[in-house]
């Protein structure tokens, strides 16, 4: 599977944007799609996630509300919708995608096999 992420950019505080994330090759194996984000000196941190055979999302408490993902199965998206930036959510951001569906493991790195170049996203205050 090959990730594309998309769309990030400079905001204002209070601002949207809105990342996309292309999925090609064995998209069978997207059946989690997920977001993380990298802060500069910081561990890479999950955002967000939703799995393919639910419309139940899955949200890090610091963007819950604020954030929304959604995912097209026939054009192999997944979209993150961001509003309300704050500085803080200055990151690069990844796309990752699994090829299960566990719950448990839907928020830790390394249940992901798949992972897209990332895309920066520098909010200022």
């Amino acid at each position: 599977v090959q990730l594309q992420a998309s769309g990030g950019g400079l905001v204002q505080a209070g601002g949207s944007l809105r990342l996309s994330c292309a999925a090609s090759g064995r998209t069978f194996n997207t059946a989690t799609m997920a977001w993380f984000r990298q802060a500069p000196e910081k561990e890479r941190e999950f955002v967000t996630a939703i799995r393919r055979g639910s419309t139940t999302t899955h949200y890090a408490d610091s963007v819950k509300g604020r954030f929304t993902i959604s995912r097209d199965n026939v054009k192999n998206m997944v979209y993150l919708q961001m509003n309300n930036l704050k500085p803080e959510d200055t990151a690069v951001y990844y796309c990752a995608a699994s090829r299960t569906e566990i719950l448990s493991t839907l928020r830790s790195a390394t249940a992901y096999g798949y992972w897209g170049q990332g895309t920066l996203v520098t909010v200022s205050s």
